[in-house]
């Protein structure tokens, strides 16, 4: 099975309905389907079952995009957009944190829709000592080329989940003993708060920040000092300080 890689845009193809049919038996870690418009029927059922079956959305699109987004390839109306690296589980971040015999260290992504935004979080949280990072299906970039280029090696050493609900994710890691700290404006001072033990850091979208649900499951909302006549970071900046204000807590 061929992975093309779009330099564009970072994404890596798997196309044509017997490679994306085989890439969906295997359990390979795909991000989402893309499918011509008006070709649902037929042998293209399930294909599209198969997805909606292990939740992987599905977008519509004229012939022409699919053309476009793989320009030498018969296509044959479907595409699937590839993950660089299978997802983990919750589980398996929580594991990672019991078996170094550390209080648990996340970071949890609230639809970063920027690839080089989630691979710098997902570098800074590698140097850091964080045990996994949690990231959500639907709008939010997934593990393509662009994020592990970004990452510059440290996807490979970073567990990374990819979950349906964020909220949902919350409650349950409340469950578990980890404090959940919102990055968000009008909260605490970073450098007055202590982030000892258990501790997961919620990092909000590039346009709108923290969701107001989500804000709303987590236990402390935090902020960073502010200077200048600007009012706010880019999302992988702020995520780096505040991580290593809680390294700095946990050393």
């Amino acid at each position: 099975m061929e992975i093309k890689s779009d330099k564009s845009t970072g994404d890596g193809y798997i196309a044509g309905r017997n490679s994306v049919t085989e890439a969906l038996r295997s359990g390979r870690q795909i991000d989402r389907l893309v499918i011509e418009r008006g070709r649902s029927g037929g042998s293209m059922r399930p294909i599209i079952a198969m997805a909606h079956e292990r939740g992987i959305p599905i977008k519509e699109v004229a012939p022409e995009k699919l053309s476009a987004m793989c320009p030498s390839t018969n296509h044959q109306g479907v595409i699937a957009v590839a993950a660089m690296k299978d997802y983990c589980t919750v589980d398996d971040i929580l594991n990672t944190a019991r078996e170094r015999g550390e209080s648990p260290f996340i970071i949890i992504c609230d639809e970063i829709e920027d690839p080089h935004n989630l691979g710098a979080i997902i570098r800074t949280a590698e140097i850091c000592g964080a045990h996994g990072v949690i990231i959500p299906k639907r709008r939010s970039v997934g593990l393509n080329f662009a994020v592990a280029k970004s990452a510059c090696g440290a996807l490979e050493y970073m567990n990374v989940a990819r979950v349906t609900n964020i909220a949902a994710e919350i409650d349950r890691l409340k469950s578990e003993g980890v404090w959940v700290y919102a990055a968000d404006m009008n909260g605490e001072d970073s450098r007055s708060v202590d982030y000892s033990g258990a501790a997961a850091l919620v990092i909000g979208s590039e346009g709108k920040g923290v969701g107001r649900l989500v804000r709303d499951k987590c236990d402390t909302v935090v902020s960073l000092p502010m200077k200048g006549k600007i009012t706010s970071l880019n999302a992988s900046v702020a995520a780096g300080v505040l991580m290593y204000d809680i390294m700095r807590s946990r050393m």
